[in-house]
């Protein structure tokens, strides 16, 4: 293993610094900080309807500036166990310093990753789900091997998983199912994986072994907080009670205790069978509706955007968005990034960081043109 000269990692991790900083726009945090402290010492601020919006805001900008903060003492530090190590050999020194040299560069790619995370419900968990397109027990098939996908990936990355409801088929394969995955940012990670997903290879299901062609879509929407305000009004929705249809054990209930409830104005549909009770599957229920009928609002804000501006960047909400190829190559392909993976097992095994991270820099790079044009 080549130990680089302390010299040589200093100045490397001052140039990640450098960068950091620039993506972060410390300036302009110092200002909107300033700006929003100003605001919450006015009175009457907490009478305003958008008072909580602006104290989560300040929040979360205080949160970053903080971490950039202690990054900026961390490094300092390092500067002194450098100007210590000038004096004379000491390899205790040396090895403090590249161990909190290696921690430091963990801290700043973290860092780094997360200023691409700076939209609203970024932080937020997320509900996902999975439905199997046209192509019988192929595309059934392709939808159980999505679904074990992410949540090998929620798994790897220290997110919690919950199961909300399931479509299983009795031949192969499950129709739909619907995860809540939870921890910081699930949302900001996962977003980018709503759309169609494309498989290509040779059919288990088929005799002679030919190539198939499967397609599953997946939606990602954000777990809204309490005080969001999404209009639904009781006179449009329909509830319907059944009895669920777990895998066995304590999923199978004896009373009609699963929920489905039917949005009559948009049509979305949303069930939950997964709870102990109708109580609490239909609170889910309800859930997972508002986080459809947001994701609803956001695809026709952007659809708006888009026609006002013509269709100048290939970032859209329901197009097929990736393949993976496994005969008579073997190749992930992600069309909107253009990032490219040959080991398809390892990102059907969960390996999809590559994929997310070069489709969070291609959508913030896309977001800050469309923000410039308007």
């Amino acid at each position: 293993m080549v130990v680089l000269p302390v010299s040589t990692v200093m100045g490397n991790l001052r140039s990640r610094m450098r960068e950091l900083r620039d993506s972060l726009d410390l300036d302009g945090i110092d200002v909107k900080i300033a700006d929003l402290m100003k605001q919450a010492s006015e009175e009457g601020f907490w009478e305003r309807p958008d008072s909580k919006d602006l104290a989560r805001e300040l929040a979360q900008l205080q949160q970053r500036r903080e971490s950039f903060s202690a990054l900026e003492r961390e490094i300092q530090d390092l500067e002194v166990l450098v100007e210590m190590l000038q004096e004379g050999e000491d390899e205790e020194l040396s090895q403090e310093f590249y161990q909190r040299a290696e921690v430091l560069e963990e801290r700043l790619e973290r860092s780094q990753v997360l200023t691409l995370l700076d939209e609203e419900y970024d932080q937020s968990d997320a509900i996902l789900s999975i439905h199997a397109g046209a192509g019988g027990l192929d595309s059934q098939d392709w939808a159980e091997m999505l679904y074990r996908m992410y949540v090998r990936w929620a798994e790897r990355n220290g997110f919690k998983v919950k199961l909300l409801d399931e479509l299983p088929d009795q031949e192969a394969g499950i129709k739909s199912v619907t995860i809540q995955v939870s921890g910081e940012y699930a949302y900001g990670y996962l977003k980018g994986e709503n759309g169609v997903h494309r498989l290509v290879r040779i059919s288990p299901f088929d005799a002679a072994k030919r190539r198939h062609t499967s397609f599953a879509s997946v939606e990602v929407m954000p777990v809204l907080p309490d005080d969001v305000e999404i209009e639904i009004r009781p006179e449009d929705l329909k509830m319907d009670t059944f009895r669920s249809s777990g895998a066995g054990g304590q999923y199978v209930n004896m009373t009609d205790s699963a929920v489905r409830i039917t949005h009559i104005p948009t049509g979305i549909v949303v069930s939950c069978q997964i709870e102990r009770s109708q109580h609490m599957n239909r609170a889910t229920a309800m859930q997972m509706l508002r986080a459809k009928l947001f994701e609803r609002q956001l695809r026709e804000r952007q659809e708006q955007i888009e026609a006002l501006q013509g269709e100048k960047r290939a970032i859209s909400w329901g197009s097929q968005i990736r393949s993976y190829t496994l005969q008579p190559f073997q190749l992930v392909k992600d069309h909107r990034s253009g990032c490219e993976i040959g080991n398809v097992q390892a990102v059907l095994d969960g390996q999809l960081d590559e994929l997310i991270m070069a489709y969070l820099r291609f959508y913030k790079t896309g977001r800050l043109w469309r923000d410039s044009e308007e």
